[in-house]
């Protein structure tokens, strides 16, 4: 307790430092024709510090993050709309089965040699849309997982990429089991593996967060991903366990190779080892360097600051660390 209290006091102070140094910078102010001198301009740094320190929900990291829609005062997010098309398919599911015209699902539903032989490639998508009124308590638990860290999750690399892991999240199970359809027969519907992949994605993100009974988030998805895999094992489910592991890893390497995720020191190193060496040096002729604007400094430092308030010091990488101490270093430089 002592420590987290230690770490959000610790993370203000920094904040407050960014705020201080930036209200001895040049002020301007935003009109139809352009930016007119003599009026302040609120940051980012000190909108979001100043309302997450009150009461935070949610870290917005991208510039490409905005609602697709509004619903009153409320903003409708990508993942919001994920997850009312899932419950949408849902009912009409039970409905169908309800009145036995459930055949229209067998359509819908992955089937590797349907896929193979008849071509029938939109197998390869409408699989997760496909949820059996058996399984709707767990669906129930599975759209809570989606909706509250895949908004998480959307907040911190943007829109376009969200969407774009969620299609990576959907697609690369199928062409797994497509690949393995030329020596086995597989068949796959509804969604567990797709959301569980969100859920390595926070934990990517987000590591060191708490989250049930104190428990990290990272250890969390570890503890989810044994379970799931020793059940898989127990019944010789083989080709699930293939989908539970291509989401986990599509989930984060996704995550990872936009630079989101903890610092893999040994890959580094890997790569350090056996990657080309140069054979000689060469010197580029210095020049003098554009000073960036500071509006350049704050959009960068704004994300690690966002972190800082909701989660405390100790959630930063190594990264984030040493890019905080960076612009700190600098900005404190520009106020004296």
């Amino acid at each position: 307790m002592n420590t987290n209290k230690h770490e959000s006091e610790e993370g203000i102070k920094l904040a407050g430092i960014f705020i201080h140094v930036h209200s001895c910078l040049p002020r301007r102010r935003h009109c139809e024709g352009g930016f007119i001198r003599g009026a302040p301009v609120v940051s980012l740094a000190q909108t979001h510090c100043a309302a997450l320190i009150e009461s935070m929900f949610g870290v917005t990291t991208s510039d490409d993050y905005r609602p697709v829609a509004w619903m009153g005062r409320y903003p409708v997010d990508v993942t919001t709309m994920l997850v009312g098309v899932h419950v949408a398919c849902a009912i009409l599911t039970a409905i169908l089965v309800a009145f036995r015209a459930d055949l229209i699902l067998a359509w819908l539903q992955f089937d590797s040699a349907a896929v193979l032989r008849s071509g029938q490639v939109w197998r390869l998508f409408t699989y997760a849309f496909v949820h059996e009124p058996r399984t709707l308590l767990w669906f129930a638990v599975e759209m809570y997982f989606l909706f509250v860290f895949g908004r998480e999750v959307e907040r911190f690399i943007g829109r376009n990429a969200y969407i774009a892991l969620y299609a990576v999240l959907l697609i690369a199970p199928t062409i797994v089991l497509t690949a393995w359809g030329l020596w086995q027969p597989s068949a796959l519907a509804g969604s567990p593996a797709l959301h569980f992949g969100i859920f390595v994605a926070f934990a990517t993100i987000y590591p060191r967060v708490e989250l049930l009974l104190r428990i990290m988030a990272k250890w969390i998805a570890l503890i989810l991903a044994g379970v799931y895999t020793f059940q898989l094992l127990a019944y010789h489910a083989w080709t699930d366990l293939a989908v539970v592991w291509t989401s986990i890893g599509a989930a984060f390497l996704f995550i990872e190779l936009r630079g989101a995720g903890p610092e893999l020191v040994w890959w580094s190193d890997l790569k350090a080892r056996f990657g080309p060496k140069p054979k000689f040096h060469v010197v580029q002729k210095t020049r003098p360097r554009r000073v960036a604007e500071s509006d350049d400094v704050y959009a960068s430092i704004d994300p690690i600051l966002d972190k800082i308030s909701k989660f405390g010091l100790g959630s930063l990488t190594a990264n984030e660390r040493r890019q905080l101490d960076r612009e700190r270093e600098r900005l404190l430089k520009k106020s004296e």
